[in-house]
């Protein structure tokens, strides 16, 4: 009776274990958690074709560079801080937040700040009409795949993620973002702090 015990206890604490260890490899768990302890972590790699450059005007040099070859790796832009939006035409949430999001570069794009739109589960003529519905003058970036949301952990749209200049993911916000996180997120971006942005507005479910 005792071995059989102590072997279910065995077992119990092997499954722990395991499910322990997903949990700590899980990328957005861990990005969230980093930022939760002030130990913001690595951004994970980010390699895309643009969808839509940058519109002509003051920019991070930097931004300008990494889209030459008409593709950008996020290990381009080390040095700079970045707003990363994913976002869908589909998304409703997404078409509520992107005048935030369009203000927010238009204050920010002079002070060095790059913003990156990533396009994912949609249309490319659908995409490009959403970004001339709205007037998006930021890179946008697609992904086909979603090997990049995988990646970062993304559980829906929209979400937003602010990179500082070291790399790091320092805020997180899930869920429509308001203009108030936009630049609480900049900020920490810029200064290189972890901070919690809060939870954002409505979102929708990855297709």
């Amino acid at each position: 009776m005792l071995l059989r015990v102590s072997a279910i206890v065995a077992v119990g604490l092997l499954l722990g274990l395991l499910v322990y260890g997903l949990i700590a490899k899980a990328p957005g768990v861990s990005l969230d958690q980093g930022i939760a302890d002030s130990s913001p972590r690595i951004a994970p790699a980010m390699r895309l074709p643009v969808l839509a450059p940058p519109e002509p005007g003051p920019a991070p040099p930097k931004l300008r560079r990494a889209i030459a070859d008409g593709s950008v790796d996020l290990r381009e832009l080390q040095g700079v801080p970045v707003v990363i939006n994913f976002w869908a035409s589909w998304c409703e949430p997404c078409r509520a937040e992107a005048g935030v999001l369009e203000q927010g570069w238009r204050q920010s794009r002079a002070d060095g700040v790059a913003f990156v739109g990533l396009n994912m589960q949609d249309l490319t003529d659908d995409a490009q009409a959403f970004i001339d519905e709205f007037g998006l003058s930021y890179l946008n970036v697609r992904d086909k795949s979603d090997e990049v949301a995988t990646r970062w952990g993304l559980t829906g749209l929209p979400e937003t993620y602010f990179v500082d200049r070291a790399g790091r993911v320092v805020a997180h916000v899930i869920g429509a973002v308001s203009a108030d996180q936009l630049r609480t997120g900049i900020e920490a971006a810029r200064a290189g702090e972890a901070v919690s942005a809060g939870s954002g507005g409505d979102r929708r479910s990855i297709r």
